[in-house]
């Protein structure tokens, strides 16, 4: 029997998909969020972990067919895929972040540091605003305090790392969350048994808004 190939993003949503998956009966053996392997097979299912940012690559190329990945990497990567649900977990939002007290010198143009450049320059396009976007893979907080950039765009969570930095947010760029997405031709192929996925998914989303309401 042809098994449904799942790609995950290493780190905390693996860690909360799968056990969102053990919950549902999707896949039922325990996560070892200490363990080495980037595979894990069931009768059902194949689970790979890949970084975050090849996830959207993995179910676009039809190496996998579903995935779930953060809303974050979706923007930023621009496959094509179909982003079938919100699975309301790993919530965050995108910012834009400057060190307290910052205030925009209109005559020059705003410089901005960001690992999620696209997410950046669409933003700042959409507000009709030219920038200087600089890339930055890690730390991007220290970038307006050494002078490399006058703000940042970056995924927050708490904001306790951006108040050690001495930074806060200025703007709320958009949500961030877990999304459940599918190749295109696997939707197709593998319908009935996406779609299977899908449903548990969906009922186990409603129970937990109910829950949430009583």
């Amino acid at each position: 029997m042809e098994k449904i190939k799942i790609a995950l993003a290493k780190g905390r949503l693996a860690r909360k998909s799968f056990e969102l998956f053990n919950k549902l009966g999707i896949y039922k053996h325990p996560f070892d969020k200490d363990t080495r392997k980037l595979i894990f097979e069931d009768d059902d299912v194949e689970i790979v972990l890949v970084k975050a940012g090849d996830v959207p690559t993995y179910v676009e190329r039809g190496a996998v067919d579903i995935g779930i990945v953060g809303k974050d990497t979706l923007l930023q990567e621009e496959a094509d895929i179909y982003e079938i649900m919100d699975l309301g977990f790993g919530k965050c939002k995108m910012a834009v972040a400057a060190p307290t007290g910052f205030k925009r010198k209109k005559d020059k143009k705003l410089r901005v540091a960001s690992k999620y450049t696209k997410i950046a320059r669409d933003y700042y396009l959409s507000k009709n605003e030219q920038v200087d976007i600089i890339y930055l893979s890690g730390s991007v907080e220290l970038a307006p305090i050494v002078g490399l950039s006058d703000v940042i765009v970056d995924i927050v969570q708490t904001g306790t790392t951006l108040k050690e930095n001495g930074l806060e947010v200025i703007e709320d760029i958009c949500p961030i969350s877990a999304r459940f997405v599918a190749n295109k031709v696997s939707f197709k192929t593998k319908s009935k048994k996406i779609r299977e996925i899908i449903v548990k998914l969906q009922k186990y989303l409603e129970m937990e808004g109910k829950d949430e309401n009583n």
